[in-house]
């Protein structure tokens, strides 16, 4: 086991988080802080609410009460004026671009006929058009200094039907291709592509308000944190073009094989629910 992996030296990066306002994104922009990068804290909630709690500052507060570096940027990510201006807040608060992290998305786990074409936008506007002009704004910065991660949170690739999910897939699949793509155009520039997504639920505003079963069935985000931490600590052009589920991942790049430390309560469920092929 290489526990060193989950805790890489990233001071001097720069990493973007969209979506950072709560759940897996707050929770990895609060641990690559924690690392020693400094993050943009992007996402459209400004303002805490019941339905969603959680906002951009009061996760940059929480980062640099920990003695960490962030920046809020308000980023409404179906907005490539708000994309580009993200990105120009991290080159210019902190002067470069190292790590992007598109986690930012919209669910809809409905049957085509209850998915009208105004929500098939929305998912493919968010999930996977805001990725790929994200990737466009940041590539050249990744470029020029040869050295850049750019992780999409997705599912791999693959062709099983996910009936009532179909909609969500496409958007979710795009975002595959869109890492893997980009891993070949840019392997030669250091600057890595790559997917991740949670083998088993996890516990997220997502998970609550869609009822994804209930918290005996939720791992923490630490898993996706510990994953993420783990590939951004490879050096790009060695880690790049593959689609990771975090259990392969850490037991890859960690060498971990027990993954109980992550379940909500402490402990496996009799009959863990997989959603490592949505």
């Amino acid at each position: 086991m290489n526990l060193s992996v989950l805790h890489p030296d990233l001071t001097g990066r720069v990493a973007v988080v969209t979506g950072a306002s709560r759940g897996i994104g707050k929770a990895l922009a609060i641990r690559l802080a924690r690392d020693g990068a400094a993050v943009v804290v992007a996402a459209k909630s400004e303002q805490s609410t019941d339905r969603l709690p959680g906002s951009i500052h009061e996760t940059a507060a929480e980062i640099r009460a920990a003695g960490g570096r962030a920046v809020a940027v308000a980023t409404d990510v179906r907005d490539e004026d708000a994309v580009r201006n993200m990105v120009e807040r991290a080159v210019s608060e902190f002067g470069r671009l190292d790590i992007l992290v598109n986690n930012a998305g919209v669910i809809w786990t409905q049957p085509i006929l209850q998915t009208p074409p105004k929500r098939f936008d929305l998912m493919m506007d968010v999930n996977v058009r805001a990725a790929y002009v994200a990737c466009y704004y940041a590539l050249p910065h990744m470029v020029k200094q040869q050295w850049g991660h750019v992780l999409n949170m997705c599912p791999r690739l693959h062709l099983e039907p996910s009936p009532g999910k179909v909609a969500y897939m496409i958007s979710k699949l795009g975002m595959a291709r869109l890492a893997i793509g980009l891993a070949a155009e840019h392997q030669r520039d250091n600057v890595a592509g790559n997917s991740l997504w949670p083998r088993t639920i996890i516990e997220t505003q997502a998970s609550i308000n869609w009822k994804m079963a209930d918290r005996s069935q939720w791992r923490t985000p630490e898993i996706l944190c510990d994953a993420s931490l783990a590939l951004f600590a490879q050096e790009p052009r060695t880690a790049t073009g593959r689609q990771w589920i975090d259990e392969e991942l850490l037991t890859e790049l960690a060498g971990i094989a027990d993954f109980d430390r992550y379940w909500c309560e402490g402990r496996p469920p009799a009959h863990p629910i997989y959603i490592d092929k949505w």
